[in-house]
């Protein structure tokens, strides 16, 4: 019988200590009971405040280490590809902060958008109000996962004092020529009436959120001229101070598409009044002056808007001011993603051709300007003029909604688009009433009448609202400076916390959100409010928690998983045993195969669902949430609980030291020894370096049968036993933090301490400010020597040597040894690199000019050498 008052404080030191919280103990009566759901749910109850009055690490920019996760959307309650995001980050930080790291980890919410809006009315609630429930019900869920993040800095896109400064990067990229309104055929959602990007329409034509079928419209939209910078950023991608983004490389590269022309604006004339800019797309700029006619497909957007509506419909030739045909035309090959085309007749036989055939003159004869001179003229008036590929669009940034950022442009008759003065920002969302209940800015009739800046006037103010991922695209600085409201940040805190050093967050946000957040970014370090181009040096994109879906082969419906029976290794319906199909997809409500996260902490608590979340596979790997793979994560726990009691009962109990066979003892000693620090290499390699918790994971469980199979001499007098239970429970902390307090607590407070002079323990602290354990000095590690990219040997030497190593020294070691002389005896030497991790092995790669090996070298295995 569980008895009530179990966790009974000791005395403790109740000062603070540089912020650090003392050890706290709780009754001995609870190493006496099983560890239950029950006693895990006190547990984290007894320690959920500890653990939150630690997280203090927030503006101490030495030794700083920047955790960013994705900022979730204020749905109204966490989903498991939330738990897992958010378990992983606050794993990092904890390991960062056990290292002696100031971790920056802040949260916020993404809160604009359509979907809040939708619900909002569906509700009969503004979405304000709407929203903000939601942002305080995710909270509690969010602290209820034990995470550190660091509130104080908390952000929301929809607050005023955040989307001022949004408005304010709006204006300068305006003020920078990158803001510019046209015409475009759009993708429009009857239903939610509003403009979808392209990525918001499925294969079928029809919106992502309402289903309906999108409709072709005529919108004047606003663009940000993003492929301005298409070449920086698709060569950024080659920065190698990048890690861990993998494929996230190709996936941003092939978006971008190689830049290999020029992109120019020209102006479009009806009957000699300027109607818009069309975007043309060349490989060959220095071509232009020649140009004599623009080619445009047959059923494009500019044929069935323009062309056909007009008898009298020009180009205008920036470089000579020439007027140029159009020519309707299916006869030519159009640059890829593009329905326009310059003709130069001089140049490419086919245009010749067709020039003749519709009586169009050209000048038969060799540019006399340059591709840098024309391209330099376009960038003079801004109008193009830069390299980017065919295929990328400028980013359409309208939304014809209410619940977003609003553009903050006011439109004068007399003076045209005028820029909202910076002292009258935010252009604050106005309250609409409830005959506004389409909710859109046009209703809003009071709001919109307003004055021009420029001429005192009467005008109006713009009614589309911004794309939310303008809001998302730069709140990892804004997390920097929240309450500030002089500038979007203080430059020279961003100077000091920039880059984020590691970004975590899920694959399908990897294209769109990333380009976007990279976008902005470069544009603000080009005008020196940024000192990186790159904002995130590490990323760690982390696969889909999937569920298991259930399928009725006779009608395709989605069943329940009370609906369904197993029999053998086949699934059938309950009601009629009709034969069912089962597939891992993504958690939906609509396939009945979502898992609450709520209900998996009722069920087993805290950090069995941070354990469980983890283990497994990789990060970067989709999770199948299957019960049938949780009993490794509870027998381990229950292991780690019983070793604690095995280790309190033991160190209480006599036994003989005088019949212990002392050679035997020494022997077993030198295993844990061993053991130690191979487990904190490893352990430490997967939280540092590759972010493979779940083999962390496995690694622990490894460290713990050792513990588990020591003989009782060990447990009772061996330093090297306590020292490896130490670092167990230390390097598990992160990860399970309540449940890493509670075995800390029990094996600090055993009777018989031997490593009392141990200087990497803090006896009377927590676990949660315990240093992160290191392999010792006298431990050997691996030099591996590498020649053009393959092992040829490995040198072993202690850490402390290893240490000393400069990359000169360790390359005179590497030439000594007789195997790395057969391969750069006759060769030469063109690079070498040296890698070192803290507490890991060491890489010496060299590079020569050898092309090829001999089949004879290639099959000599590596040498292992002491």
């Amino acid at each position: 019988m569980i008895r009530s008052g179990i966790f009974r404080t000791c005395t403790c030191i109740k000062s603070f200590k540089n912020n650090k919280p003392s050890l706290r103990r709780f009754s001995n009566d609870i190493w006496n009971e099983d560890l239950s759901l029950d006693v895990k749910l006190r547990i984290e109850k007894y320690w959920k405040e500890k653990l939150s009055r630690s997280t203090y690490n927030v503006k101490n920019v030495n030794n700083k280490f920047y955790v960013l996760s994705m900022f979730p959307y204020p749905s109204g309650r966490l989903h498991m590809g939330h738990v897992r995001i958010y378990v992983i980050a606050d794993s990092i930080s904890r390991f960062h902060r056990m290292n002696g790291q100031n971790v920056f980890q802040p949260m916020g919410w993404d809160a604009f958008g359509l979907p809040a809006e939708n619900a909002a009315i569906s509700h009969g609630l503004a979405p304000d109000k709407w929203t903000f429930s939601n942002i305080q019900y995710m909270k509690e869920q969010l602290m209820q996962l034990g995470c550190s993040f660091d509130w104080s800095n908390e952000i929301s896109t929809c607050d005023p004092l955040y989307y001022k400064w949004t408005q304010w990067i709006f204006l300068k990229m305006f003020e920078s020529g990158l803001v510019y309104s046209k015409e475009a055929e759009v993708n429009w959602d009857p239903v939610d009436k509003t403009v979808l990007a392209n990525e918001q329409v499925d294969e079928n034509g029809h919106s992502w959120r309402s289903g309906a079928l999108v409709e072709k419209k005529i919108l004047k939209q606003w663009f940000i001229r993003t492929t301005k910078f298409s070449k920086a950023l698709y060569d950024g991608l080659n920065d190698s101070s990048l890690e861990g983004w993998r494929d996230v490389i190709n996936l941003q590269k092939h978006w971008i598409g190689e830049c290999d022309g020029y992109i120019f604006d020209f102006n479009l004339y009806i009957d000699n009044v300027y109607c818009t800019v069309l975007n043309i797309w060349t490989s060959q700029p220095e071509y232009v002056p020649l140009s004599a006619f623009i080619c445009i497909k047959p059923n494009s957007f500019i044929h069935k808007h323009y062309v056909i509506k007009s008898t009298q419909i020009f180009i205008k030739n920036f470089i000579n001011d020439k007027m140029l045909p159009i020519l309707v035309t299916d006869e030519v090959e159009y640059p890829d993603s593009k329905d326009v085309r310059l003709a130069i007749p001089s140049v490419y036989e086919k245009d010749k051709e067709l020039a003749r055939k519709h009586n169009i003159p050209y000048e038969d004869n060799k540019s006399k300007m340059s591709k840098e001179a024309v391209c330099e003229k376009a960038k003079q008036l801004n109008i193009g003029g830069y390299p980017v590929s065919s295929k990328l669009q400028d980013w359409l940034i309208s939304r014809q909604r209410y619940w977003g950022t609003p553009v903050p442009i006011i439109h004068c008759k007399k003076c045209g688009q005028q820029c909202v003065p910076e002292e009258q920002l935010p252009v604050m969302l106005p309250i609409l009433d409830d005959n506004c209940n389409k909710n859109s800015l046009e209703k809003a009739e009071n709001w919109i009448k307003t004055n021009c800046p420029k001429c005192g006037g009467e005008a109006i103010r713009e009614t589309d609202t911004m794309d939310t991922f303008v809001d998302s695209s730069w709140y990892f600085l804004r997390y920097l400076d929240p309450k500030n409201n002089h500038k979007p940040y203080d430059q020279s805190l961003a100077n000091k916390m920039m880059p984020v050093d590691i970004y975590i967050g899920g694959k399908e946000h990897a294209v769109l959100h990333l380009y976007y957040a990279r976008f902005v970014n470069y544009f603000l370090h080009s005008i020196n409010l940024s000192p990186y181009q790159e904002p995130f040096k590490n990323l760690l994109v982390q696969g889909m928690v999937m569920g298991q879906s259930f399928k009725d082969k006779t009608n395709g419906q989605y069943l329940k998983q009370d609906q369904v029976v197993k029999k053998g290794n086949k699934y059938f319906t309950k009601d009629g045993n009709h034969p069912v199909t089962t597939v891992w997809e993504k958690m939906s409500k609509s396939r009945h195969n979502g898992v609450e996260p709520s209900s998996t902490l009722q069920e087993y608590g805290i950090d069995t669902m941070r354990l469980l979340i983890l283990s497994s596979v990789a990060p970067t790997s989709n999770r199948n949430w299957n019960s049938e793979t949780f009993p490794g994560v509870l027998n381990w726990q229950q292991k780690l609980w019983s070793i604690i009691q095995q280790f309190r009962h033991i160190r209480s109990c006599s036994l003989q030291q005088d019949n212990i066979d002392s050679s035997k003892f020494h022997d077993e000693q030198t295993k844990l020894y061993e053991a130690r620090n191979y487990y904190v290499k490893k352990t430490s390699n997967n939280y540092r370096k590759s972010y493979q918790l779940s083999v962390a994971i496995s690694f622990l469980q490894g460290l713990s049968n050792i513990l588990k199979k020591s003989s009782k001499e060990l447990v009772k007098y061996s330093a090297e036993y306590e020292r490896l239970l130490a670092v167990q429970i230390i390097m598990l902390a992160p990860m399970a933090p309540h449940f890493a307090s509670a075995l800390w607590s029990g094996f600090v407070t055993a009777p018989g301490r031997i490593n009392t002079n141990w200087t990497q323990i803090k006896w009377e602290e927590d676990v949660i400010v315990q240093s992160w354990p290191e392999v010792d000095d006298n431990y050997e590690l691996n030099l591996y020597c590498l020649v053009n990219n393959a092992i040829k040997c490995v040198l072993k030497m202690s850490k402390k040597d290893l240490k000393l190593l400069t990359k000169q020294k360790a390359l005179e070691i590497a030439l000594k040894q007789d195997i790395i002389q057969e391969y750069t005896s006759s060769w030469n030497i063109l690079d070498t690199t040296f890698q070192m991790f803290e507490d890991d092995d060491g890489y010496l790669h060299i590079k020569t000019d050898r092309k090829s090996e001999s089949k004879k070298n290639t099959e000599n295995s590596s040498k292992i050498i002491k």
